[in-house]
Parts: C-alpha cells; structure tokens; sequence
C-alpha cells in the first residue's frame, strides 16, 4: 500500500481510504468480513459522516469495533459533521451542533476519539470564532486528533484558519477523471473554452501550497452521477482505461483510481465500494505508477483540449 502525508503533519496514511457511506447496505457479518478485509490489504483510513444513513453506517462500524477491540488501534477513523437533517437539510457550524454531532458518532462508533474530524459542506452562516471553540473543546477533551474540511473553496480555509489554533489537514472534494476541473481548469487558463472556467478558486494549487492534503470522493463517478466504468457514454476513456489496465495486469478501476494517484498533489482516493472483489481491485492501483505519457492519454481520452 502507497502511502501519503496528511496535511502539514507527520503523518502518512493510506493512498486509498475507505468511505462507509453506504455500509448500511450489509449485515454486520458482511460488515465484519469486509472492514478486516480491508484492514489486512492495508487500506486501514475509514471515512465515514454522522449523516450517512441517518448514523446507521457508523452505528453498524461500532458493532465491529466492539466485537474485534483489537481493531480501533489498527485504523484511522474519519467523520464529517455539519449537515443537520433533524428537521429538513440545513447547514450548521454552530459549536453546540459541532460537538453534539462528534458526541453521537462516537457513540454510535463505540469510541473515545476520532482521528479526523471534517465539515461536511460549507456553512454560509458559519461564524468561524465558534467553530474555533468547538475544535478546541473537542481537542483538549481528546475527542478529536486532527481536524479538516469537505468541498470548501481557499477563500473559506483561510476565514477559518483566521481563527482555529489547530491546522486544517484535508479537503475532501469531488475528483475523478470525467469530472476533474480543478485539473483542468489550470491547463485550459487564459482561454475562452469551457474548461477554461475557474469554479472553485484554484483549490487545486490553494491546497499543493498550504499542505492540505486532497480527498477524492466519488473517483469513479461522471457528471450524470453514475460510474462512467464501462458507460457508453465514455467509449473512448473506457477503451483506453480498458488497455492500460492489461499492460498493468489490474482492472480499469485501478487505473482510474491511479490517474488521481499520479497527481503530484498526493491526494488521498476515496472508495465508496462496499464489495470485496471491487475494493481489492481498486486497492491494486497503488501497485504501479503511471508515467506521463499514460496520465495524459487518459486526459485527452476523457474529452479534454490540450491547447
């Protein structure tokens, strides 16, 4: 298993994480078997968030970690916060909904602590002083190790840096190879295409030079939100995808999840799949690297100009 930095920390974690998001959709048995699974291949960083399911996936993780107690020492364990669905979907920063939500989902994980702890999305009415006070208490108690963000733009780090005494390590945002404009974006700059259009204020390079280190969820998903792995809509990409792979003896899975991996930005891939034989598959992309000439045959192939 490759290995990455985390943040500006001295910490190196998996390459390839774990994202629980849909747990649910097991039993506990199956459960069991696929997070020691996962553990034994080396892909020991679970994400989860407290409103995946309404708490049953980290509900379910808990049964786990409860039956194995050798287990929570061997994993890094992520949550996100901030997405309050009591009522209807709001976003909530305030500190008292911060430290509600870390308390359940320790309780639902059956644990003292989180390694990580993320916004989920970004709070407009975020007041960033209690955000502050919310990572600290959850800090100091020793309730949370480690603190980052999901899906936020530079301008938002920086107004919560303004006032947080712990660094933010992570932006978990969406990247995949039909859907990489922070990518491309860069490569397209001062030109009139589409791909030229900065939507996200440069987080790509905001990220490279403050040590934050990037999480790509959904790396194999398209605009249409479906996987584009074998889409027909992706003829092109799949067939390259599809002849790589059998140089590289992997699956095209694997080589999706490698194109984000060869990015010198050492990101983090993020794996939603709860299937055993998918998951090792995607494992196998840190086995190999791919050099220059493969990254960008994969670009051009998914419908990108190179000016």
């Amino acid at each position: 298993m490759k290995y990455v930095p985390l943040g500006n920390s001295n910490l190196s974690v998996p390459a390839i994480g774990i994202g629980c998001m849909r747990m649910n959709r097991l039993n506990v048995k199956q459960a069991d078997r696929f997070v020691r699974s996962c553990i034994e291949w080396g892909a020991t960083y679970f994400d989860h968030a407290d409103m995946y399911k309404g708490g049953e996936c980290e509900r379910l993780f808990g049964q786990i970690l409860q039956n194995h107690s050798d287990l929570r020492d061997n994993i890094f364990l992520q949550s996100k916060c901030g997405i309050d669905l009591r009522s209807d979907k709001i976003y909530n920063f305030s500190k008292s909904y911060i430290i509600s939500c870390v308390e359940g989902s320790l309780q639902r994980l059956q644990t003292d602590h989180l390694d990580m702890l993320l916004l989920h999305r970004p709070d407009a009415l975020v007041e960033p002083e209690e955000v502050a006070e919310a990572f600290e208490e959850l800090y100091t108690s020793g309730k949370v190790l480690h603190f980052g963000v999901s899906n936020h733009s530079p301008g938002q780090i920086e107004l919560l840096k303004k006032y947080l005494s712990h660094p933010l390590l992570v932006n978990q945002l969406q990247l995949s190879i039909p859907m990489a404009q922070m990518i491309v974006s860069g490569m397209e700059v001062n030109r009139l295409s589409e791909g030229a259009i900065n939507r996200d204020g440069d987080v790509l390079n905001y990220c490279r030079i403050n040590d934050v280190t990037i999480q790509a969820w959904s790396p194999f998903q398209g605009p249409d939100k479906k996987c584009f792995l074998g889409n027909p809509a992706f003829e092109e990409l799949n067939q390259v995808l599809e002849d790589l792979a059998k140089e590289h003896h992997v699956t095209s899975a694997a080589v999706a999840a490698a194109w984000i991996l060869r990015h010198p930005a050492k990101m983090q891939v993020v794996s939603g799949s709860m299937d055993l034989d998918h998951t090792k598959q995607i494992l196998a992309a840190t086995s190999f690297t791919l050099n220059r000439q493969e990254w960008y045959q994969i670009y051009k192939a998914a419908g990108y100009i190179l000016p």
